[in-house]
């Protein structure tokens, strides 16, 4: 849990820090610079969900061997 927790807030870092550095050296209008922002944070919340989506079913393998260990976990 502590690692999703690091990964989540280093990812989250890094987005602010490329958000940050994206603003101060574009080249582009402000018009293309807000829809590129808004595209990667969309790009971004979707790896996120999918990470946590990912876990999620991780997670519920493992809990489901915890209360049924005699069911082999090819057969779940």
């Amino acid at each position: 849990m502590r690692r999703m927790i690091s990964f989540v807030m280093g990812a989250l870092g890094g987005a602010l820090v490329g958000a940050t550095l994206a603003i101060l050296f574009a080249p582009s209008s402000g018009e293309d610079l807000r829809r590129e922002i808004r595209s990667r944070a969309d790009r971004f919340r979707d790896e996120i969900r999918d990470a946590a989506q990912q876990r999620r079913i991780e997670l519920e393998r493992q809990l489901q061997s915890l209360r049924h260990p005699e069911i082999p976990i090819e057969d779940r």
